[in-house]
């Protein structure tokens, strides 16, 4: 089994809970997905650098015969799947989870009153 084919059922549950939470937002939904995206950008930038850094000096290995042979930097592309499936189900989790309630009161910062 290579590592693309064993982050593939993980990537598939994030992307469907994040589908999920998506449906249950309130519109607009602009905002989360501006949020998501952002962090998905830092973070796949920071796993660039700092897994490079660790293959680099040797921290950690890949079987060159499981690898898909697409790296960033020094760091094969699989690499980069367990940040996407915590970027999307992180989020997902915190609307879906009872006892989150999702609102626009919520989500709209113009809207909250300042505690007194």
């Amino acid at each position: 089994m290579t590592y693309l084919l064993l982050c593939i059922p993980f990537l598939a549950v994030a992307a469907g809970l994040a589908a999920w939470a998506f449906a249950r937002l309130p519109r607009p939904r602009g905002r989360a997905v501006a949020a998501v995206a952002i962090a998905a950008a830092v973070l796949l930038v920071l796993t660039a650098v700092f897994d490079s850094i660790m293959i680099g000096v040797g921290l950690v290995a890949y079987d060159p015969a499981l690898r898909s042979g697409v790296t960033i930097g020094l760091a094969p592309i699989e690499d980069f799947a367990y940040t996407v499936v915590a970027v999307l189900a992180l989020p997902a989790l915190w609307v879906l989870l009872p006892g989150r309630r999702v609102s626009r009161r919520t989500t709209d910062p113009a809207t909250r009153r300042e505690a007194r």
